[in-house]
């Protein structure tokens, strides 16, 4: 069932929200953490639907603030879907007009789960400091996804020039089959890793972190080489016994190629906003790899001459 409250306030949608808690006998008390979408009109109904699959593994009480008409009177549009319309968690969508989507700070906190943590997800443009960012403030964990972005290689490094503990992307999310893939090759004998390259459709960030990550743990150079897509299409490992690479023309399977052994196909499928958003909430601390990852990439570009 869903309830649309025109012209609202947040206590009246906290009175909608206890109503239902009582009736139902347990509400927020079963939700584990609380969702916070900022986006707009164009995007949200993705977004709302990404966060409700998460949902079925993280129950969670969305909320998604959605700016509407900057110029208008202050005022919020609410939209409750309650559990079992959103999954086991239950969806708060809020129309800010007016000042008030410069403030969604305000409406927003009244409405967050007791107790619970707060993770902030920005699905299309996010802030360039996330962790300044009135609702980023408030949140354990800020996610953003730099692959929306007009330019999202320069997205991505301009984030990472304000990295804080708690900020990620789903940049890097995307790519955990990927380095998952690549770690269980070295389990195995295969000789000593001299050089290595990522080869993805031109300004792929998740390349960027891919070829870093590669660099970082590995410690030897990673070239970044262009190819048509879709995403990132090969990963090469250049050892002294012969070549280990993994290539993926397209999209959904990979062929593993290792010295003196049989071709291997894999399946590594581009992987969905929802099933990335799913993976990050499943910690509340701070990525530690990915910090580590993110701020070598700097580093990287400064080696090669690239902007930083």
């Amino acid at each position: 069932m869903t309830l649309y409250l025109p012209r609202t306030t947040t206590s009246q949608i906290s009175e909608e929200l206890t109503a239902e808690r009582h009736s139902v006998g347990g509400g927020a008390m079963s939700m584990v953490l609380t969702l916070i979408i900022v986006t707009d009109e164009a995007d949200h109904y993705d977004a709302v639907r990404a966060a409700t699959e998460a949902g079925r593994e993280h129950p969670s009480r969305v909320i998604a603030l959605i700016r509407r008409d900057p110029d208008a009177a202050p005022a919020i549009d609410a939209e409750i879907r309650r559990p079992g319309t959103a999954g086991p968690g239950e969806a708060l969508l809020l129309r800010l007009y007016g000042p008030l989507g410069d403030h969604p700070d305000s409406v927003v906190v009244p409405l967050l789960v007791p107790d619970a943590p707060v993770v902030a997800w920005w699905p299309g443009a996010g802030p360039a400091d996330p962790a300044s960012d009135p609702v980023g403030q408030i949140a354990h964990r800020r996610i953003t996804d730099a692959l929306r972005a007009e330019d999202p290689v320069n997205d991505l490094l301009e984030r990472i020039r304000h990295y804080r503990p708690g900020d990620t992307d789903l940049t890097w999310t995307r790519l955990t089959p990927w380095r998952s893939l690549l770690a269980s090759t070295m389990d195995q004998p295969c000789g000593w890793v001299t050089a290595a390259e990522v080869t993805a459709e031109p300004h792929y960030p998740s390349a960027e972190l891919l070829a870093s990550w590669l660099s970082d743990q590995l410690e030897v150079p990673v070239e970044r080489k262009e190819s048509d897509g879709p995403g990132i299409t090969g990963a090469r490992l250049i050892t002294d016994c012969g070549d280990i690479a993994i290539n993926r023309l397209d999209g959904r399977v990979a062929t593993l190629t290792r010295p003196n052994q049989p071709d291997q196909h894999v399946a590594l499928s581009q992987r969905h906003a929802a099933e990335a958003l799913a993976e990050e909430l499943r910690r509340l601390d701070a990525d530690e790899i990915y910090e580590r990852t993110a701020k070598h990439v700097g580093s990287r570009r400064k080696r090669a001459g690239a902007p930083a």
